[in-house]
């Protein structure tokens, strides 16, 4: 009995030996696996702490008189609007913009003499400025009914064009959407208060994500909540009063109050002319970046807009700069000299 004993122990151990022997190689190569590991966080950080540009614009109109120009000035090419501004947006990581109107061929107008429709050609003109974002939040987006919006957003997507601030529910509409660059997290979230409440998507039904003062705590919970998620926080807001240069008393409220919740850029649009660049805090307040593509050729101010350059190191917001478009008689953008 005791031999058979003393042969389980000495089997036992054999195994445990063994295991040692074997744990001791895996010791052994563990330093290369680490030395892998550690190259692997090295290229992430130094990813982290590379430079990233994002470039914002205003509003963004392809209608009326805008294709007018590209049919009988650009024979027909959706390009031709960004000829003259494509090759300096190629230097952003991430291009933004306010899309006034659906893109579609379907849904009936809705009354009004501004109402906008984007022929669906115009993502060959999106793609080709460099376009990655678009809020269709605002007032323009329902001008042909629901089916119009819903349009859009299949096409934008089908044409790798992101959107924020309109969805096929409440969830999706108010949801933040995430671009990740150079190991990066940005986020975008879009509001507006303009148009009537039935706009709003709700569970049931697609909308636009449409607020009004007092969803401001709902809206500053939901920003907080974002900032965790994200290491750059962009939040576009279309609101304010036409051709003022002055923002609103909800424009300010509105854009502060995201900045306190955890926001680190507000995009203002809707004015259809330039309003003031403010710093505020640990953030960046653009009012109103006027218009980018638009064909208001009745005054000055209305024919120019800003490109705000936001650059990005390790994770950090380095610089804002506001960089002045001009608009030719054609409709088509430039940066001035």
């Amino acid at each position: 009995m005791k031999k058979i004993y003393l042969s389980i122990i000495l089997t036992g151990l054999g195994f445990f030996i063994s295991s040692l022997i074997l744990f001791s190689k895996e010791i052994v190569i563990n330093p290369e696996e680490n030395l892998v590991s550690l190259a692997f966080e090295q290229k992430l950080q130094e990813l982290k702490n590379s430079k990233i540009t994002i470039y914002a614009v205003g509003d963004v109109m392809l209608d009326r008189g805008v294709e007018y120009m590209i049919e009988k000035e650009g024979k027909g090419d959706f390009r031709f609007p960004f000829l003259k501004v494509a090759e300096s947006l190629e230097k952003a990581d991430i291009l933004f913009g306010n899309l006034e109107g659906p893109v579609s061929e379907r849904g009936n107008k809705v009354g009004s003499i501004y109402s906008f429709r984007n022929d669906p050609k115009v993502v060959e003109g999106l793609n080709y400025a460099g376009f990655d974002i678009l809020s269709l939040a605002n007032n323009h987006m329902f001008d042909y009914g629901r089916d119009a919006l819903e349009d859009t957003m299949n096409i934008l997507e089908a044409n790798n064009i992101n959107y924020v601030g309109a969805g096929f529910n409440e969830r999706e509409a108010f949801s933040l959407r995430t671009k990740k660059i150079k190991n990066i997290k940005i986020g975008f979230m879009a509001f507006t208060d303009l148009g009537p409440s039935n706009w709003r998507a709700s569970e049931e039904n697609s909308g636009i994500s449409w607020v009004r003062e007092k969803d401001m705590g709902k809206i500053e919970g939901d920003v907080r909540t974002a900032k965790e998620k994200t290491d750059i926080l962009i939040v576009s807001l279309h609101s304010g009063n036409e051709y003022d240069s002055n923002q609103t008393v909800f424009q300010e409220k509105f854009s502060r109050s995201c900045i306190d919740a955890g926001a680190d850029i507000i995009l203002g649009h809707h004015p259809h002319i330039v309003q003031k660049v403010e710093k505020y805090k640990n953030g960046w307040i653009a009012y109103s970046l006027g218009n980018f593509v638009f064909d208001q050729f009745f005054s000055e101010e209305t024919m120019k807009g800003t490109l705000l350059e936001i650059i990005i190191i390790n994770g950090k917001i380095k610089e804002v700069n506001s960089k002045e478009i001009e608009i030719s008689q054609f409709y088509q953008p430039f940066l001035s000299e």
